[in-house]
């Protein structure tokens, strides 16, 4: 079966029969009933696809969506695919999700801002109203946006804070429709999401042999895109860039065996960084406990590892810890 004389459908049909149930569940979900019934009527007439080729597909879609200027989408244009098959007030619901931060409510977009855009933008605010947005969103990322404006602004929005009773419904609506106005639209009008970001998150998930495999076959076919994905990447030897105080979260999360295991494919300044956050009997338990384990297979080392990796990016996305990167402390994405 040649990659290059498949047809839509077809690819469509190999991509599916790949993915675990949940995750093909989920996009027969968002699909329509006439694509469901062509993709379905395609699948029942494979008949046995080479693994070659079902590597080859995902490589494709790979370069395809790290490479620049080979999909061109936009709001403008999703939007008015959308109202070719939608209801206006649907449209714009969907809309307002694409455009503004994950979240449910306006104050849970509002809390996946960056800090430093939203302080930005408060500064320019009345303090009472800065007041009630503080209140509103999580108290670690109240705090780091407060730090951030102006010292005697931010004393006067902590009285505010201080002295603030049950804020009345209508004054409520009327901040978020002002934050929705004002604030979101202009994020979402200057927010693209890179797609060498998003494909180093799915790279990240991969197990050790296919992240090893997709990215040998990517910088066959396109060596920067490929070291780009690389350099975006959060591996365990990451772990290094947490701070003190950072650590000792993750250690208060992660099952100990669990890190015993992965510790067992760690650097010496890596495990090394973790003893010094313990205390002395527990670094010891756990050194003792990793000599025990013996000869451990690297697979179960390395899922062991990517098991405390999704538990820190968790905790990072959470706002309970951050990673320093070059520069400005970053949250891991």
């Amino acid at each position: 079966m040649n990659i290059a004389k498949l047809s839509g459908p077809q690819k469509a049909a190999i991509v599916m029969f790949a993915l675990d149930q949940d995750r093909a569940s989920k996009i027969f979900g968002m699909m329509d009933l006439e694509e469901i019934k062509e993709i379905s009527s395609t699948m029942s007439q494979l008949g046995t696809v080479n693994s070659d080729v079902v590597e080859g597909l995902f490589v494709q879609f790979v370069a395809e969506i790290s490479g620049t200027g080979n999909l061109n989408g936009s709001f403008d244009s999703t939007e008015r695919l959308l109202r070719n098959t939608l209801d206006n007030e649907r449209v714009e619901e969907i809309m307002e999700e694409l455009r503004g931060p994950a979240g449910r409510t306006m104050w849970d977009k509002l809390g996946n801002v960056n800090e430093q855009v939203l302080a930005n933008y408060l500064k320019n605010e009345y303090p009472q109203t800065v007041a009630v947005v503080l209140s509103k969103i999580r108290p670690t990322h109240a705090s780091r946006v407060l730090a951030l404006l102006p010292e005697d602004f931010s004393t006067e929005v902590v009285m505010r804070m201080l002295r603030m009773e049950t804020v009345q419904r209508e004054v409520l609506e009327d901040v978020e429709r002002t934050l929705r106005s004002e604030f979101m639209s202009n994020l979402s009008a200057t927010t693209r999401r890179d797609s060498h970001e998003m494909m180093a998150e799915i790279f990240n998930n991969f197990d050790r042999a296919s992240e090893a495999r997709f990215l040998q076959s990517l910088e066959e076919r396109d060596r920067e895109a490929a070291e780009k994905i690389k350099s975006l990447m959060f591996t365990f030897e990451d772990l290094q860039k947490l701070d003190g105080t950072a650590v000792q979260v993750v250690l208060r999360e992660v099952d100990k065996d669990r890190l015993g295991l992965a510790l067992k494919g760690a650097s010496e300044d890596l495990r090394d960084m973790f003893f010094s956050n313990m205390s002395e009997r527990a670094a010891k338990i756990l050194r003792e406990d990793m000599d025990a384990l013996g000869p451990v297979r690297l697979s179960d080392v390395e899922e062991a590892q990517t098991d405390i990796i999704n538990t820190t990016r968790e905790l990072a996305e959470s706002g309970e810890i951050v990673v320093a990167g070059s520069g400005d402390d970053e949250m891991i994405t």
